[in-house]
């Protein structure tokens, strides 16, 4: 799995989470290293960084500002999927560390 160049947006959230509609990932991968940044909705700049597995999993911590200017960061595991058109679907499962008691499960697709 080589996430490099890929672009994501969001299909579903937790409650408790700020990705959205209008969200958009932009993906960087050099080896196992796996950067990104995105903004859009209530995120006005947000930055991830992981480790990708022979399987494609990402074990990602990351880092974000919202539009009420609070600095928020948690830790996610990405799962792939391979849709039959050929993008990529991410099954997400985060957890806030600036707030514990916040956790859920996403959805990104590529586009």
């Amino acid at each position: 799995m080589n996430y490099h160049n890929k672009r994501f947006r969001a299909i579903q959230n937790s409650e408790q989470g700020e990705v959205e509609e209008g969200l958009i990932f932009h993906y960087q991968q050099h080896g196992n290293i796996v950067t990104c940044t995105y903004s859009g909705g209530p995120i006005v700049a947000g930055h991830l960084i992981a480790l990708v597995d022979e399987k494609g999993q990402l074990d990602m911590r990351y880092h974000q500002v919202n539009v009420e200017g609070a600095l928020r960061t948690g830790l996610c595991h990405s799962t792939p999927e391979i849709l039959p058109n050929g993008k990529v679907r991410l099954h997400e499962r985060w957890r806030w560390t600036s707030a514990p008691e916040a956790e859920g499960t996403s959805i990104l697709e590529e586009v």
